[in-house]
């Protein structure tokens, strides 16, 4: 526990890479792979690396620390965002990805 509240921050910006490079992968097994497989297999990993261990983190630090300091403050934004503007944002970069994938398979023919 003491490992996690040391390097908390280190953490944080590790789980969100991961969770970004889960959600293009994500796009990618959707529209590039067109596989149903690997689609599920990314929303598996962005589950792990986005939503689940950043609130366990927030919540860890918030019972460490037994206050509301910036840490656990930038992971209830990070949460808000994820479930308000966070969702447009995502459905932009849905339609980008649907487009890009779409125009190589018209160049292919």
């Amino acid at each position: 526990m003491e490992f996690l509240l040391e390097n908390k921050w280190a953490i944080l910006v590790s789980l969100e890479v991961f969770a970004w490079s889960s959600t293009f992968f994500m796009l990618y097994a959707r529209y590039g792979l067109k596989s149903s497989f690997w689609f599920k297999v990314a929303t598996v990993l962005f589950a792990l690396t986005g939503v689940i261990p950043q609130v366990l983190m927030g919540i860890v630090n918030f019972i460490a620390t037994k206050s509301l300091d910036i840490f656990t403050l930038i992971i209830v934004v990070l949460i808000i965002y994820g479930f308000t503007i966070g969702k447009g944002h995502v459905k932009k970069l849905d339609n980008w990805a649907q487009r890009k994938f779409s125009n190589k398979e018209n160049h292919r023919d």
